[in-house]
């Protein structure tokens, strides 16, 4: 896979819904139900972060939820990758980008998401051929101001930014001309998790679903 139609794969999963919820899962059991309740809600691109030992297992088990996009996030080295790809992800994402873990991804057809921070790594990338990009961390990063003045000189490049995204400041992103979609945790609070309060976190990811872009 080319970086070009990486990107353009990736463009596709950013077009779903105006938000990719980003999931930490630490009991395998709340997977499947947790997928169904976001995809439910409208919101069927689901980004499982490799931060927890059952990420591989919940990625297994949100694949078979009909409608459900998944992928991996964290993506750090090339077993990563592979781990992911073999687990079902159909996307990968990555809080920065190595020439390492670039052509691990491209060498596995997984479209990647590569994280950006400044207009630097955003060139770094584009120069790969890598369009689609993830501001990270969105909000530490200097927020909606920041990627506004990154697309000024940069406005063939297209953003998900996440880390830090709310309900609250998340139209501020969905409003650029750069920005595809956000990606955020707030669709899918622990507490409402750990409940198994699926009706909830389904009305969270409706509400999200209305976005505007």
């Amino acid at each position: 896979m080319t970086p070009a139609q990486a990107s353009e794969q990736a463009e596709q999963v950013c077009r779903l819904a105006p938000v990719i919820p980003v999931l930490v899962i630490d009991d395998l059991a709340t997977a499947r139900p947790l997928a169904e309740a976001l995809v439910a809600g409208g919101l069927p691109a689901l980004e499982v972060t490799l931060r927890t030992a059952c990420a591989l297992d919940a990625i297994r088990e949100m694949a078979k939820v009909p409608g459900g996009v998944v992928g991996a996030g964290t993506l750090l080295t090339p077993a990563d990758v592979k781990a992911a790809k073999k687990a079902g992800a159909l996307f990968g994402v990555s809080p920065g980008a190595t020439d390492t873990l670039l052509k691990a991804c491209e060498d596995a057809d997984l479209p990647l998401l590569p994280g950006a921070a400044t207009a630097t790594e955003a060139m770094r990338l584009l120069e790969r051929g890598y369009s689609v990009q993830k501001f990270f961390p969105a909000e530490a990063a200097g927020g909606a101001a920041a990627l506004k003045s990154i697309g000024a000189p940069l406005p063939q490049v297209r953003f998900c930014p996440t880390g830090g995204v709310t309900l609250q400041n998340a139209p501020g992103y969905l409003s650029l001309p750069n920005t595809l979609c956000v990606g955020g945790s707030w669709v899918a609070p622990a507490g409402l998790v750990q409940a198994g309060d699926w009706d909830g976190i389904a009305a969270l990811a409706s509400e999200a679903a209305k976005l505007a872009r």
